[in-house]
């Protein structure tokens, strides 16, 4: 069978602390924790986080592997965009920033315009927009 728009997306991102990584994206944002390994400390072995809301079609899969762990390399492109459809709510803002996120200015002014950018524990980008969309 054939990828298509029934296929579910995993988007994989090293992570150096699954705690605070947890934190952020469940606490914060108010994701689900969909699956979770530990080592239980296993020689070649990955702790994983996945995270998401359970009907959507993706999830967010933070990866720490601590033998070797990878040093997370995002760059100012590289976004996660959540289309909320209304105003980003300044109550959202501030929880994600308690819960170890940081505020700060969209490298494209494009996103400022028209969200807030939040910036994960391991550097990634969240983008929350006010815009909706549709692929329709």
């Amino acid at each position: 069978m054939p990828a298509d728009a029934t296929a579910h997306l995993r988007i994989a991102r090293p992570s150096l602390d699954l705690a605070a990584a947890e934190r952020f994206w469940v606490s914060g944002l108010g994701l689900d924790v969909l699956y979770r390994h530990t080592t239980d400390g296993v020689p070649g072995e990955h702790s994983l986080l996945m995270v998401g809301w359970p009907t959507a079609a993706w999830h967010l899969e933070l990866v720490h592997d601590p033998a070797a762990p990878v040093q997370p390399r995002p760059t100012a492109e590289d976004l996660l965009v959540v289309y909320l459809g209304e105003p980003v709510s300044d109550a959202l803002v501030e929880r994600l920033e308690r819960h170890g996120g940081k505020r700060v200015p969209a490298h494209n002014p494009y996103w400022d315009t028209w969200g807030v950018t939040v910036q994960d524990p391991d550097g990634y980008l969240l983008v929350l927009s006010t815009r909706s969309w549709s692929n329709a």
